[in-house]
């Protein structure tokens, strides 16, 4: 009897629970499909927010220029660009700038500062070789613009990591005596050193761990840099990698010729200083003390011919 009346609830309890789901089932599809709806218009607007939250740079000036560029690298030759992006390379990618990029940036300015110029003479009512002069000279800037700034970064650049390299250097020296492999020494290095350089390890060593090559990634180190005593020392490396020779000796060795050779560019900026003060020195220096000294005499000999 008990069993009966057991396996009667249950029975009852699923046709109830049957009758429920089907009645409801409607309205639980209709909350479900809205939920979704609500979540993805949340997360469009959460994306618009985000998008209207970025710089002007970001929003309107990256894709205008990304546009430009395109249709500027058709008739960029594939040889001045290749050039112009490994000038890009070494003043150290600024703005994450590709070639066509840059070109188009540099053309946008040219035709700023050639209507800039333009503009100003037309306000202040010259005359047209004057408008055509300064739209000419507006030109001229806005294309040595560009040229100066990538060749000014770069000097800059390269000099930050040739006066890091010694010091990079002899970090790298203990850190190998000490026992560390050359990963380990430039990974302690990264660490214990700031700089362009110190950035420059950075990249390599990420790129080492995610499975470049040790050779390859020197070679791309150097590539991106362009200094002569790191690619010196990146051969050396290399070289003693496929003969088995120890690190640390090499190391220690272009340690000591890299201070060599910037004890000797030191010696040759001194001995360049006495002719660049010849410049100063006969343009000012010279004429003012012919003047003090020579013009009481000067004057002296005047009123004495006048006075004769």
């Amino acid at each position: 009897m008990t069993e009966v009346v057991i396996c009667s609830f249950c029975f009852s309890t699923a046709v109830a629970l049957a009758f429920l789901q089907s009645r409801f089932r409607t309205r639980m599809v209709f909350l479900a499909r809205l939920q979704k709806l609500m979540l993805s218009q949340f997360a469009r607007n959460h994306d618009e927010d985000d998008e209207l939250s970025l710089p002007f740079s970001e929003r309107v000036i990256k894709p205008l220029l990304a546009m430009a560029s395109q249709a500027m690298a058709r008739f960029l030759p594939a040889k001045n660009r290749d050039k112009l992006q490994q000038m890009l390379q070494f003043a150290g990618n600024p703005g994450n700038l590709q070639a066509h990029e840059f070109q188009a940036l540099q053309f946008a300015v040219i035709i700023l500062l050639s209507f800039g110029g333009w503009g100003f003479a037309f306000l202040m009512h010259k005359g047209l070789l004057i408008q055509l002069l300064l739209l000419l000279m507006g030109g001229i800037c806005g294309v040595l613009s560009g040229k100066y700034y990538l060749t000014a970064r770069i000097r800059t650049r390269q000099e930050a990591i040739q006066k890091e390299l010694p010091e990079v250097l002899d970090l790298l020296t203990v850190s190998v005596d000490a026992g560390l492999g050359f990963d380990s020494a430039v990974s302690r290095v990264v660490e214990k050193s700031t700089g362009v350089l110190s950035e420059e390890l950075r990249k390599t060593l990420k790129e080492i761990q995610m499975g470049k090559s040790r050779r390859q990634a020197l070679k791309d180190l150097g590539e991106r840099t362009g200094v002569e005593d790191l690619l010196t020392f990146i051969g050396s490396m290399i070289q003693a990698d496929q003969l088995g020779v120890s690190i640390s000796k090499v190391i220690r060795t272009q340690a000591q010729q890299i201070r060599q050779k910037k004890r000797q560019r030191v010696e040759e900026k001194a001995m360049k200083t006495p002719i660049k003060m010849l410049i100063p020195l006969v343009l000012f220096i010279f004429p003012t003390i012919f003047i003090v000294l020579l013009g009481p005499a000067l004057i002296n000999i005047m009123k004495t011919f006048t006075g004769m």
